[in-house]
């Protein structure tokens, strides 16, 4: 595969791309491992463990939870803690590697339990005392998404 090959994540993707996503990582694709990351890619928010459970209602945890942390390895996905108790995982950007300059905000909405990333939204750079080494980032802001701000809105007409 070309490594020079820019994939843009949707969640229409056919199985050779899924195939050349994991290749890319070098990671050997399973039927398991499509199927956790076609699950990833179609989720409109960071996930759990116990999402993609129930998402993949035919593959085992524990094969779900051995391809996360094969992809996280491989720098395809990062997790991270929203303060819900769970770890969550989210897709790196494509030719990311998830370093903590390649970060962007987080956003856990307190009403639906969704965490969202808001890809635009870089982590501000802060600097750090000499010889301090960052090896990695959570900027996770905690509030009401606008869906959940809506339909609040729309309660109180």
């Amino acid at each position: 595969m070309q490594s020079h090959l820019r994939i843009v994540y949707n969640k229409n993707m056919n199985i050779a791309t899924l195939e050349t996503i994991l290749v890319k990582r070098d990671i050997r694709p399973t039927v398991a491992r499509l199927l956790v990351l076609k699950a990833l890619i179609g989720s409109q928010a960071v996930v759990s463990l116990s999402d993609l459970e129930i998402e993949l209602d035919t593959v085992d945890r524990s094969t779900i939870s051995r391809a996360l942390i094969l992809f996280q390895q491989r720098q395809l996905v990062y997790t991270m803690d929203d303060g819900s108790g769970a770890l969550k995982y989210a897709l790196c950007d494509e030719g990311h590697e998830c370093l903590p300059e390649q970060q962007y905000v987080r956003f856990y909405c307190t009403v639906c339990e969704h965490t969202f990333c808001l890809h635009h939204t870089p982590v501000p750079l802060i600097s750090i005392p000499k010889n301090f080494t960052v090896e990695s980032v959570q900027y996770i802001m905690h509030g009401v998404c606008s869906k959940c701000a809506k339909k609040s809105a729309q309660r109180h007409q």
